[in-house]
């Protein structure tokens, strides 16, 4: 028997016998209801369980039960007044840019002056572009902004139908509200129309891009589930350069910040990007986030994403049972551990080219405590803490977050995960 053979068979072994309790969603032993929309999070499962739990809108009167087929329709589902319970189903794909970049230009804004006036050869990497060109570029943005930005409010699920639901472009934004479900969505991510060109950062100058496809940010109980974020039709690889720096028109898929707190992300696919998920995002933000920023991620698949799955500031972050496809060299790292943060890496499984030493895994920001526990790399048991201090020992990150999760269903062995995650995990995957 070769070694494929022997992991494939201790996987499926794992699969049958390390299953300690029953996970939400696809995998469950409850009997989910006839409509996923009428969902709640289980019990103990993950950060967003806590306290009051996450309900969204499952318990939503007939009359607040929509179904968009449009953006503009789902625009106006979640603008509908009142906090009661609300459900909105998502069917078919949503186009929030479909009338293109055109339609968000200033009068006057011309990109190949921009790029002219703001030209190295003639400004230099010293001083902040300033003038008309960028104050109508800002413009611009502004107006892309306000049309591919959605408020979701309190009590609220956001489902998609079947197995392709989709939003191409859009951002949604969790934003000081409480209780609230997202499942079942394909999420493109927003392509930034206004890149902002920014001569100082970094010694050759960086396009800097707005728009996430999903931010929580200032909330509380909310559960992300079985979605797919993917960059879609517009990977990096096809965006262009300027001045030497490709034009970035993407930011993150997933950020959680600005005292945001109990979230459990479950089941999704990050796939495709750079800038992948953020929870803090900045070192300055203690007086809000320091004692919030409680976020469970397991069972995703983070596969080809570059950076950032997740970088932590301040949070208790409880990650287990994911799985890491690292398939070439573009890759930076996957963990990122960044002030005051507590992350707690249990059992998951990380499958990495030859090209990507193991100690790459981690990432130090700042100095912070980190628990990596049971995790498994290409099927073998490593300890990524100790693989990191070795490789990298002038980025040396010491052990023992300080705490120990106990929010969890089910607790899966690593060898099991890259199959069960496989099998379950995004959108349209819900049954």
């Amino acid at each position: 028997m070769n070694r494929s053979t022997k992991l494939g068979a201790v996987a499926a072994a794992a699969l049958v016998l390390t299953v300690t309790a029953p996970a939400a969603g696809a995998h469950s032993g409850h009997h989910p209801p006839a409509d996923p929309a009428r969902a709640v999070l289980p019990a103990g499962d993950g950060w967003a369980s806590d306290g009051t739990g996450t309900t969204g809108g499952a318990a939503a009167d007939a009359s607040r039960v929509f179904t968009v087929t449009t953006w503009a329709g789902l625009r106006e589902a979640l603008a509908a007044p009142g906090t009661e319970p609300r459900i909105v189903k998502v069917a078919g794909t949503l186009n929030a840019t479909e009338a293109g970049c055109a339609a968000f230009e200033a009068p006057g804004y011309d990109f190949d002056r921009y790029l002219a006036d703001y030209d190295p050869a003639v400004w230099g990497y010293k001083t902040e572009v300033s003038g008309p060109q960028e104050e109508l570029r800002a413009a611009s943005a502004t107006a892309q902004g306000q049309a591919i930005k959605v408020k979701v409010p309190a009590n609220t699920t956001l489902v998609g139908v079947g197995r392709n639901a989709t939003i191409l472009g859009g951002s949604l934004q969790v934003q000081g509200v409480d209780n609230v479900v997202i499942r079942n969505l394909t999420l493109e991510s927003p392509l930034d129309c206004f890149p902002q060109w920014d001569p100082t950062d970094g010694a050759t100058g960086a396009w800097n891009s707005e728009y996430d496809s999903l931010v929580v940010y200032g909330s509380t109980h909310v559960w992300i589930d079985h979605n797919t974020f993917t960059d879609g039709r517009h990977p990096d690889s096809s965006l262009p350069e300027h001045y030497g720096e490709v034009y970035q028109q993407h930011d993150g898929e997933l950020d959680v910040v600005r005292g945001a707190d109990l979230v459990t992300v479950s089941w999704n696919v990050f796939t495709d990007h750079d800038k992948t998920l953020m929870i803090g995002n900045s070192d300055s933000a203690g007086a809000t986030d320091r004692g919030r920023l409680r976020v469970t991620l397991h069972h995703n698949l983070f596969d080809d994403v570059v950076e950032r799955a997740p970088r932590v500031r301040f949070g208790q972050v409880d990650a287990y049972n994911n799985h890491f496809k690292v398939p070439d060299t573009n890759y930076v790292y996957s963990l990122g551990i960044g002030q005051e943060s507590q992350l707690y890496a249990e059992k998951n499984a990380f499958t990495l080219s030859s090209e990507v030493p193991a100690g790459q895994i981690l990432k130090k920001w700042k100095d912070a405590p980190v628990t990596t526990t049971g995790n498994y790399v290409n099927g073998r048991p490593v300890d990524l803490l100790a693989v990191h201090n070795e490789q990298f020992p002038a980025e040396a990150l010491r052990g023992d977050a300080g705490w120990t999760p106990v929010l969890r269903t089910r607790v899966d062995h690593p060898l099991a995960v890259p199959l069960l995650v496989g099998l379950g995990a995004g959108a349209g995957r819900l049954r």
